[in-house]
């Protein structure tokens, strides 16, 4: 039987980027790759300018969804991980321990600092904060497969 948590689990360790999905106030949406550091598999780090569209939907409207796969697989081979989340700025008050939290995941040269992420700095640092996982199950998987790709729900506590 195979452990689809632990695919999750796994999904999340060995990528870098993630796809971010957001929407504007409309209902417009809008998919942007980001670099990600992920804390207890249920939180997601990244860092953007808050002047891009990706970050101005996030404050019209903090629903997203995030898409972890490897795209160099080949056809059929595909691993994905689905996640429905809230996202948002950091606070100022979280700022110091979340900036910590995204560095441990990048080399010491490219740290951010503190007034690279507030005030007159170019970034803000968001977070995304995990509602639902479910990974991909390919149409033919012998366990679960219907003939079409679907997705699964997975508890990653």
């Amino acid at each position: 039987m195979t452990d689809h948590a632990a695919l999750a689990r796994q999904l999340i360790d060995d990528n870098l980027y993630l796809a971010l999905g957001t929407a504007d106030a409309d209902g417009k949406p809008w998919v942007s790759p980001v670099y990600f550091v992920p804390q207890d598999y249920r939180h997601f780090y990244w860092v953007s300018s808050p002047d891009t569209r990706h970050s101005g939907n996030i404050a019209a409207r903090p629903e997203v969804s995030l898409a972890i796969f490897d795209s160099r697989v080949a056809v059929g081979k595909a691993q994905a991980l689905y996640v429905e989340a809230t996202a948002a700025r950091i606070s100022d008050d979280e700022l110091e321990q979340a900036m910590a939290i995204y560095n441990s995941r990048l080399d010491p040269e490219r740290h951010f600092t503190l007034p690279e992420l507030q005030g007159e700095g170019l970034f803000r640092l968001y977070r995304a904060t995990a509602v639902e996982h479910s990974v991909l199950i390919r149409g033919g998987d012998p366990e679960y497969g219907t003939g079409a790709d679907s997705r699964r729900v997975v508890a990653l506590d």
